[in-house]
């Protein structure tokens, strides 16, 4: 396996984790737009263009600092509004919503693995080939994270709010009252590393999927995520 420079793996990663953010909040904002509310598309951000929703510390700073540590990668857009008065059922709309985005997510995993195979079957050692699976790798590594980081059952996540959708009226209400806390649970948590410890058991089934999708083992994507972050 090739090493990297950092200026080669911030080559790398970017373009899977601006596609990866920008289009879950696009899939937030189209999905509301379907159930009723045009808030997102009235604002313009039912675009692709990365600048529309790039948070400068959510896209930019948390990424690159976790990059260097060799943390856990993860990041946020600007979240897309949603006016829940305007969607034809709100409570159950705003959970469709909300599992919007990290189906998304699945849905690019699944094209960047479908992408790594190809590459694969060019069986090459060029370096544009080489690139390019670590491209993919990258890609289905970040959008595999967002997709199950997302789905914690946690306010203000998707999870959060999808199970706001689910439970019961009065349950619902007392649930979505932990969301001002949410962000502090969740820093604690990858803090102390319990974070990791709950996503990886997922996160590895994921992979392995993925992986089989992309026509090699799971093994060797780990070995290209590794050499992301060595």
């Amino acid at each position: 396996m090739m090493e990297l420079s950092l200026v080669q793996k911030i080559a790398v990663w970017t373009l899977p984790i601006l596609f990866a953010i920008t289009v879950h909040e696009v899939a937030h904002g189209w999905v509301a737009k379907r159930l009723g509310d045009p808030t997102a598309y009235m604002m313009g951000r039912l675009t692709l263009n990365p600048f529309k929703h790039i948070d400068l510390i959510g896209t930019v700073f948390v990424p690159l600092v976790l990059l260097m540590l060799g943390g856990f990668i993860f990041g946020w857009a600007k979240p897309v509004p949603v006016t829940w008065q305007n969607l034809r059922n709100p409570k159950r709309d705003m959970a469709i919503v909300a599992l919007a985005g990290p189906m998304a997510n699945l849905v690019m995993a699944v094209m960047w693995a479908i992408l790594m195979r190809l590459l694969v079957g060019l069986s090459g050692s060029e370096s544009t080939v080489v690139y390019g699976l670590f491209v993919c790798s990258a890609g289905i590594f970040i959008n595999s994270v967002l997709m199950v980081l997302n789905l914690l059952p946690l306010p203000p996540l998707d999870g959060g709010r999808i199970m706001t959708g689910i439970l019961p009226g009065p349950l619902a209400y007392k649930f979505s009252r932990i969301e001002p806390y949410g962000f502090f649970i969740l820093l604690g948590l990858l803090v102390i590393g319990w974070l990791g410890l709950i996503l990886s058991p997922v996160l590895y089934i994921v992979l392995g999927v993925l992986s089989s999708i992309g026509g090699i083992s799971l093994s060797t994507l780990s070995s290209f995520i590794n050499a992301l972050y060595g």
